[in-house]
């Protein structure tokens, strides 16, 4: 996995620079080269449109050949702007302590992108909102969904300012996901020095205790240091619930069925939890 990136998706959105941080830390605590992305999207309204007939006058030519001006200067100025802010987030990396850092600026939408470069990645960072969200304080945006159903790679999702996470949970329940999850965490230097909340909901306490038990093994024979906890009631509520009271920094978990796609846009267990949580989360594969 030496020749993937961490891949860091920049917009200017309200995230941005905390996409940045989050990215960096990922980037020099694995030792892995980190680019940067900014794609310039064609607009969905774009100026330039057949307006013959309903201008009218003998004024649709002259108009038409002013709105291809418009048009052509905001593109030029879209990807202006976009090369500004790899600029300053290459730079920011880069007093961070990461020494390679590459950036990739293209045309077209982002999940598009994003699944041409798959091969490089080795983990994904992205805002939970872009810039057509940035008005809204909640929800999750377009682009995130179809991000998140669209590759089959970890995804740290960032919601807040960047702090270097001094207590992660890792949500298990031992399906294969969350085995997936937990081989990761393991193995993975970013987190051989932070201790490891394990943290299973259900109901049925000895199959609980059981799954949680082997899972600290692993955990603790990587010598990570690690706490168990068993929960009630749902599980997105309850593991948000445990994640304030016990001051998580970044919550790790298997990511939502390839298999049931729209379970996620109509609200599964992933969705809400991305929802729910105040703090980064990152999805598993």
């Amino acid at each position: 996995m030496n020749d993937q990136n961490v891949v860091s998706c920049i917009d200017g959105s309200a995230f941005t620079e905390a996409v940045c941080d989050y990215s960096a830390w990922m980037a020099k605590g694995t030792n892995a080269p980190l680019k940067f992305l900014h794609t310039v999207e064609q607009s969905s309204t774009p100026a330039v449109a057949d307006l013959s007939g309903a201008i009218g006058l003998g004024a649709s030519e002259d108009l038409l050949n002013e709105l291809t001006e418009v048009e052509q200067n905001r593109s030029r100025l879209l990807v202006k702007k976009g090369n500004l802010m790899l600029q300053a987030a290459k730079q920011k990396a880069e007093d961070a302590g990461v020494h390679t850092v590459e950036l990739r600026q293209q045309k077209g939408g982002l999940a598009e992108s994003l699944i041409e470069m798959e091969e490089q990645i080795r983990v994904l960072v992205v805002g939970i909102r872009g810039t057509a969200h940035d008005s809204g304080r909640a929800g999750l945006g377009a682009q995130l969904e179809t991000v998140i159903r669209s590759l089959h790679k970890p995804i740290l999702v960032v919601n807040k300012e960047f702090s270097k996470p001094e207590k992660i949970m890792l949500a298990y329940d031992g399906s294969k996901g969350s085995r997936k999850a937990l081989e990761i965490v393991a193995s993975n230097p970013l987190f051989k020095s932070t201790p490891c909340h394990l943290v299973h909901v259900g109901d049925q306490t000895n199959v609980a205790d059981k799954l949680l038990e082997e899972a600290a093994d692993v955990l603790r024979a990587a010598e990570i240091e690690t706490t168990t906890a068993r929960l009630n009631g749902k599980a997105e509520n309850s593991l948000a619930a445990y994640q304030a009271e016990q001051n998580i920094d970044l919550t790790l978990m298997g990511a939502f069925s390839h298999t049931r796609v729209r379970d996620f846009i109509l609200g599964s267990f992933t969705a809400k939890m991305l929802q729910k949580t105040q703090r980064p989360l990152l999805l598993l594969r």
